[in-house]
C-alpha cells in the first residue's frame, strides 16, 4: 500500500512523534509511507525510511490556537493559507494514497479547516478512492460547545472509513474526553497505545543518576525549567540535566545556565538519545503528554508530572490523574510549581521507585497497520 499520513504539530512535538512513529509501523511492513508535516521542523525526531513533505510550516502563539504563526513569527495571511492548501492537494495527487491518515482533525486543528477539507475532497474523488482514516491519541481536548462535537462527527460520517484511537478501551475510553455517540462508536478502532519498541539502555551510560528535565518542544515548559535549577540547589548532590528544545532554544538555554550558575546542573539542547537515558535516570521532571507518558510507562523511571494546563487544557491533567496512581509517579499541579515543591516531589518518587517496567499494551502502531490493510483489503 501507499499511505500518507497528514499532521501539524503547533505547540511541542508531540503530534510529530506520533505520527512518525505510526508511519515507521507501515515502512516495517513493506508499505511505501509518507508524512506531510505542517508544523515547525524538528530534526531531532526519527524519520527512518519515510518521506517527509513539509508544508510552509506554523506554530500558534503560545498556547493561542487560533492565532497561527509563521516561522519567522509574524501572523500566517491568507495567500499563507493558500499556499499551504495547494501543495497538500498536489502532494496527494501526485502520490495517489491508498491509505489517507489525518492526525487530531476532524477532533482538533479546525483552524486548518479549510486544507483538511480541500485534501478529503481531493481523495474523495479519486479512482480508485483511498481509504481515509482519522488518528487520535487516548484523551482529547473536550469540545468547548457541542456543536463542535456534532461537527466532528458530521466530517467523520461523510468522510472518514474510521478513526483509529491510540488507546486501550478498558482503560482510557475515548468518551472520557469526548461525547461518542452510537454512530461515532461503529466507527472507532481502538489500537493500543502508539510507542516505538521500549529503549535500550544508553550504551554509555548517559543519564545515570540524574534528575532528566523536558518540557517538549516550546517554550511553555521554561518555569519547569526554572523551577528545577530552583529544586536542585536543595539537592547538590545530585546532577541535572534540562533538555531544551523550540525554534529559540539556544537563547533560552544561555538564560538558564546563567540562571544557574554554579548548581550541578547541565542544560543544553533536546537529544535524540533521549529515551536511551531514561533507563540510567534517577527521575524525569516532565508534562504529560502522550508520547512522555508512554516513555516513562516503558522504562520504568520514577517521574513528576506537571500537566500543561494553561488555559482550557485538560489533557494532560486526566492522564497525569490516571498515571498518579502507580507507585513512584507524581503529579504537581502547574499552580503549586516552584523549586521547594519540585525538590519535595522529586525526592518522594525517588525513594518510591524502582517501579516495574510496563511491557503490554504499545502495539498500537503495528495494530493500526493491520487495521488499515483489512480496510483496503475490503476494498479491492
Amino acid at each position: 500500500m501507499k499511505v500518507m499520513i497528514v499532521v501539524t504539530h503547533l505547540l511541542g512535538t508531540g503530534h510529530l512523534s506520533r505520527a512518525l512513529t505510526l508511519g515507521r509501523a507501515f515502512v516495517q511492513d513493506g508499505h511505501r509511507t509518507f508524512i506531510v508535516s505542517g508544523g515547525m521542523p524538528a530534526p531531532q525526531l526519527d524519520s527512518t525510511g519515510l518521506t517527509v513533505l513539509g508544508l510552509p510550516p506554523l506554530r500558534s502563539d503560545g498556547t493561542d490556537f487560533t492565532r497561527l504563526l509563521t516561522q519567522e513569527g509574524s501572523v500566517a495571511d491568507p495567500d499563507y493559507f493558500e499556499a499551504r492548501k495547494t501543495a497538500l492537494v498536489e502532494a496527494i495527487g501526485t502520490f495517489a494514497p491508498d491509505v489517507l491518515i489525518t492526525e487530531l482533525y476532524p477532533f482538533g486543528r479546525r483552524s486548518l479547516a479549510a486544507e483538511f477539507t480541500a485534501a478529503l475532497e481531493k481523495a474523495r474523488k479519486m479512482n480508485p478512492r483511498p481509504v481515509i482514516l482519522g488518528s487520535i491519541r487516548d484523551i482529547l481536548a473536550p469540545p468547548s460547545k457541542p456543536s463542535k462535537a456534532e461537527r466532528a462527527e458530521e466530517i467523520v460520517l461523510e468522510h472518514y472509513d474510521g478513526v483509529l484511537v491510540h488507546s486501550d478501551q478498558n482503560v482510557v475510553p475515548l468518551n472520557i474526553s469526548w461525547p461518542v455517540s452510537a454512530q461515532l462508536e461503529n466507527r472507532l478502532f481502538y489500537t493500543g497505545f502508539v510507542a516505538p519498541p521500549a529503549p535500550t539502555p544508553h550504551t554509555d551510560a548517559i543519564g545515570k543518576d540524574e534528575v532528566l528535565v523536558s518540557a517538549g518542544g516550546g517554550s511553555v515548559g521554561q518555569p519547569i525549567f526554572r523551577a528545577a535549577i530552583e529544586a536542585a540547589r536543595k539537592m547538590p548532590n545530585r546532577r541535572w540535566r534540562l533538555l531544551v528544545g523550540g525554534q529559540n532554544a539556544r537563547a533560552r538555554i544561555e538564560q538558564l545556565a546563567q540562571l544557574a550558575g554554579d548548581v550541578p546542573v547541565i542544560v543544553e539542547p533536546v537529544r535524540p538519545d533521549f529515551r536511551q537515558m531514561l533507563p540510567h535516570a534517577a527521575a524525569s521532571v516532565s508534562m504529560c503528554g502522550y508520547n512522555t507518558a508512554l516513555d516513562i510507562l516503558q522504562t520504568g523511571t520514577p517521574a513528576v508530572f506537571i500537566p500543561f494546563d494553561d488555559g482550557k487544557e485538560i489533557e494532560q491533567s486526566l492522564r497525569g490523574q490516571t498515571l498518579s496512581e502507580l507507585p513512584a509517579i507524581g503529579v504537581l499541579p502547574s499552580k503549586s510549581l516552584d523549586g521547594e515543591a519540585l525538590f519535595q516531589s522529586v525526592s518522594q518518587v525517588i525513594e518510591s521507585g524502582p517501579r516495574p517496567v510496563s511491557t503490554h499494551g504499545f502495539d498500537g502502531a503495528a495494530q493500526s497497520v493491520q487495521i488499515a490493510k483489512r480496510l483496503w483489503e475490503q476494498r479491492t
